[in-house]
């Protein structure tokens, strides 16, 4: 039977599966959308950026809510705003409606990238934190391979498809609404509300040896619980939250997801190959999560990071390579397979990690919603670019991939020279080492 911490983990992780069925489900749906509205390149950009938007919002406005309600209260409202989105995206006609909507559900998304790594890693052991923490990862590329996987099987109902894709979603966003009634608080969250008494046999139950010490711990952690986040103190944890945010993001993986399919007909494949390949995608990036959720706690957050930015730099280039040279590659497949494995294994396994645990109990929630709200930005920058770039120039897929290999090459160096080890540390004492007082 699952342990109590791994049992409640997985509960909020859930917000992850939703996360990226939200995130990918998008591709099925965006060109039958283009022609529905007859959309230019940059308004089907913006149409599919829509949601990224709202991300942006729902990174940066969740961190008060989550700091003065808690954490379960807004991962409860969360589950509600993905029910209404999956309701209206898949209902209705107007194109200003869906937009709405797919903001909605964006807000959604961002505002669990930023509530769920935070509860997950306050409820979490040490020595479990990066797995715990990484299934919030593996639950968002579950829910990329579902999406996926339903857009190819509904792909072949008609006109009307595109609201089978995006109504699905009211299955799970329901379910993960049931289950969180089965939860409790953040322990770190009651302890900094002086609510001890309720926090105490959340802790017994999560398996903590020295209760009282462990309260003492977090309370020396914050010298002021209403502090602010933007201090030359926190320079440090704020640059790394930042940096690994945005390489994230320029790597070119939101691109990839949210127009899966475009890019197979780009290299030549036919519409129904089309639909297919990114169910392979999928199944890869499940996988590679997988593998590094098994290695995070034991070869650290760097190493996984380092290796999967060689490996990106490798894959990016020959995709690159491959849409230079003109006419049918059927390698791109393996190119862009290969691509997501190392994203995976590295920049998805871990930036919900690290961002969770680099900042201080006092400012992480604030510090949580600067990660994920800079994570978003380029993400909506980057997919609303795509489909401009791509239609302006026979060369648009070329261009596109240099540039994402380039920013794995900076990402590297970053990596390399000043990203530091996490792994196996409390979160009191990642903050010690920041020299962080």
């Amino acid at each position: 039977m699952l342990s109590y911490p791994v049992r409640i983990a997985l509960i909020a992780a859930l917000g992850g599966f939703l996360f990226g069925f939200e995130t990918a489900v998008i591709s099925g749906a965006e060109k039958t959308i283009q022609s529905l509205w007859s959309l230019s390149s940059f308004w089907q950009g913006f149409t599919v950026a829509s949601s990224l938007i709202g991300t942006v919002f729902g990174s940066l406005l969740v961190g008060i809510p989550a700091k003065i309600y808690g954490r379960k209260k807004v991962l409860m409202v969360i589950a509600i705003i993905y029910l209404f989105s999956a309701i209206g995206c898949s209902s209705i006609s107007a194109w200003l409606l869906f937009v709405l909507f797919r903001f909605i559900g964006g807000m959604a998304v961002g505002a669990s990238s930023v509530v769920g790594p935070m509860y997950i890693s306050e409820i979490s052991p040490a020595k479990l934190r990066g797995r715990l923490a990484g299934s919030f990862q593996l639950n968002i590329v579950a829910g990329i391979f579902i999406a996926y996987l339903t857009n190819f099987l509904f792909v072949g109902l008609g006109n009307e498809s595109w609201r089978w894709m995006l109504g699905i979603m009211v299955i799970p966003a329901l379910a993960f609404l049931i289950l969180l009634r089965y939860i409790p608080e953040s322990p770190r969250w009651l302890i900094l509300n002086n609510r001890d008494a309720e926090a105490i046999p959340v802790m017994e139950k999560l398996g903590e040896q020295n209760v009282t010490a462990t309260i003492q711990s977090i309370r020396n952690s914050v010298a002021e619980h209403k502090e602010a986040l933007f201090q030359k103190k926190y320079a440090k944890p704020i640059m790394y939250a930042v940096l690994l945010a945005m390489f994230n993001q320029l790597s070119g993986i939101n691109a990839i997801l949210y127009y899966a399919p475009r890019i197979f007909e780009m290299a030549g494949f036919s519409k129904a190959e089309a639909y297919l390949q990114p169910v392979y995608i999928g199944a890869a990036n499940l996988f590679f999560t997988l593998l590094a959720m098994t290695l995070i706690d034991k070869f650290g957050r760097k190493t996984l990071l380092l290796i999967g930015s060689v490996g990106m730099i490798i894959f990016l280039a020959l995709t690159a390579n491959a849409f230079g040279s003109g006419g049918v590659n059927g390698n791109v497949l393996y190119y862009i397979i290969g691509f997501i494995g190392f994203f995976a294994f590295s920049q998805g396994a871990v930036i919900w990690v690290f961002i969770s645990e680099i900042f201080p109990n006092s400012v992480r929630s604030q510090g949580g919603s600067l990660g994920s709200f800079t994570h978003w930005i380029m993400a909506a920058i980057i997919s609303w670019t795509f489909p401009v770039i791509v239609e302006s120039s026979s060369k648009g897929g070329f261009y596109s991939f240099v540039f994402y290999c380039v920013m794995m090459v900076v990402q590297l160096i970053f990596i390399w020279r000043v990203m530091p080890e996490t792994k196996g540390k409390s979160l009191e004492a990642i903050q010690e080492e920041l020299g962080i007082k």
